[in-house]
């Protein structure tokens, strides 16, 4: 139940970065490196870094600690992913802190934390604050906000939105890289719904914010770097010559389309479009794969799908 993670009323204290990381050790170290490089803050802000190091062989663990002792290091399985990952950081977190959270491959700007603290404010009232991620080459936004456009006669689509150079953006969901979720929008609605161990968990969460009236707003600008993953096929149900089988096993994994979250998502927003859009990702990942030309990269549209963080 979301309200066995309700922290308890209390004055904020800090600001907690929960981080969930797998065998990305330098980057998830370029990542911590970037919050203890933050300008900005009001006087006396304190941030604590909590990690969930998902079964990394790579020694990510062992190195965060040697580089930051100060940060909360917890290990767990590699079936760790991302939402379960960043819900066990939260409960090792302060319950009546502002929570960040942080995607391992994320590089922010040193201003970002104080940009997404002014778009919060006051820091008394719930509101979710997200923050634009720009690509490694500075050319183009990888991840942000999005609007849920509905129409009567199509399935509910979100449309990307773009930052404002100077004001902050009215969305109604975000990708979850750089998100600051204020403590008293924490007691209204808990951390990330445990129902989604990975993707999913932050469209969900921005969603429900918005149907509870929180406010989410884009900050001005771009906060850090994170190129985005769209054109990687390898590996995943998109990969070119897969028979149809291979193609649905991948995509039902818990790395694409779990039909069990995927349709608590589609059943929570979707309103009678749910049952279609629910079956849609299925049915064109049987349709294309006896059409699929290898080589070929498939095209990304808008949908009610989400980015993966």
């Amino acid at each position: 139940m979301l309200a066995d993670r309700i922290p308890p009323a209390g004055a904020p204290r800090g600001v907690a970065v929960l981080m969930t990381c797998h065998n990305r050790r330098d980057r998830t170290l370029a990542a911590i490196s970037s919050v203890h490089a933050q300008t900005g803050l009001p006087a006396g802000t304190r941030c604590t870094v909590h990690l969930v190091d998902a079964g990394s062989a790579d020694g990510t663990a062992d190195e965060v600690r040697a580089a930051f002792p100060g940060t909360d290091v917890v290990t767990v399985g590699a079936d760790v992913h991302w939402g379960t990952g960043t819900g066990i950081a939260a409960t090792r977190a302060d319950p009546a802190a502002h929570v960040l959270w942080l995607n391992d491959d994320v590089v922010l700007d040193p201003g970002a934390l104080a940009a997404l603290l002014r778009a919060a404010a006051p820091l008394d009232r719930p509101a979710v604050a997200v923050g634009a991620m720009r690509s490694g080459d500075g050319t183009r936004t990888t991840y942000s906000g999005y609007r849920l456009v509905r129409s009567r006669l199509r399935p509910p689509v979100l449309e990307r939105v773009e930052p404002d150079a100077r004001d902050a953006t009215p969305c109604d969901t975000c990708n979850g890289n750089a998100v600051l979720v204020t403590a008293p929008a924490r007691r209204v609605l808990g951390d990330l719904d445990p129902a989604f161990p990975h993707r999913m968990g932050d469209h969900d969460y921005g969603l429900r914010a918005r149907r509870a009236g929180i406010p989410l707003l884009l900050a001005p600008g771009h906060v850090g770097t994170c190129d985005d993953n769209s054109g990687a096929v390898e590996g995943t149900s998109a990969e070119p010559g897969l028979d149809a089988r291979t193609a649905l096993r991948r995509l039902a994994s818990v790395r694409e389309q779990p039909p069990a979250p995927w349709w608590r998502y589609c059943r929570r927003h979707l309103g009678p479009w749910a049952p279609l859009v629910f079956c849609s990702p299925y049915v064109k990942t049987v349709l294309r794969a006896g059409v699929r030309r290898p080589g070929a990269v498939p095209r990304h549209r808008q949908s009610s799908l989400r980015a993966d963080p």
